[in-house]
């Protein structure tokens, strides 16, 4: 959460006051409620924790994709216990065809399930990276791995991948997925126009269900 840019008189600079929170969480759910398209998270058969994470927007503002976090929040410090982490992340992503950019100087591509597969994998790569590792080398490892990561989500019928149904609104619908060392990474396609991505580690994604959110602002 950010830090209130409005400081009191009875506040140090940089305290996170109750109002600045709130405002914070506000310009959050904000940026999903601006979404065109719907969202989509874990079914009622998740009982744990789920929240926010953050939304992408073209340079014309459009909301693109989102993510909603579901279980441990992740992170690659070493005195979190990154490794005993169990979370799931599922990205929701609107479907575009080929068109131009906002500001009218390009094309931008159409999204594809491969789009969604490589923003899960991007995701999932961002927060396993070795933190025993130089910093220079922890660079060179994410580059590395990033382009690994392009590769694979471009080809999505290639031999890293294997199929896996799951249900989407109580529909099954068939996933591409592959597991890592890292954890695994999902994409497929729902109703609505939207692609959905999913990375985790620490949970199984043989038993997972995905359903659209009624209220994103429960979520806040």
């Amino acid at each position: 959460m950010e830090t209130t840019s409005r400081v009191g008189a009875e506040d140090a600079p940089g305290t996170v006051t109750e109002e600045g929170v709130s405002a914070a969480r506000r310009r959050m759910v904000d940026g999903y409620l601006a979404a065109t398209f719907p969202w989509y998270g874990l079914d009622e058969a998740f009982t744990g924790p789920r929240r926010l994470m953050q939304v992408g927007t073209a340079a014309d503002g459009t909301v693109q994709h989102g993510s909603i976090g579901h279980g441990d929040e992740p992170s690659i410090r070493a005195d979190t216990g990154a490794e005993k982490q169990r979370f799931a992340i599922v990205v929701s992503m609107a479907s575009s065809p080929v068109r131009r950019s906002g500001d009218g100087t390009g094309v931008l591509d159409a999204t594809t399930v491969s789009s969604a597969a490589w923003l899960a994998g991007s995701g999932l790569l961002a927060c396993t990276r070795p933190p025993q590792m130089d910093h220079a080398l922890r660079d060179d490892w994410l580059d590395q791995q990033t382009e690994t990561a392009f590769e694979l989500a471009d080809d999505l019928d290639g031999p890293a991948w294997s199929v896996l149904s799951l249900p989407v609104d109580g529909v099954p619908v068939p996933f591409h997925y592959r597991e890592s060392e890292y954890g695994w990474v999902l994409a497929g396609s729902a109703q609505g126009g939207v692609y959905i991505g999913a990375y985790g580690r620490g949970m199984s994604a043989y038993g997972l269900g995905f359903s659209v959110i009624d209220d994103i602002t429960t979520y806040a």
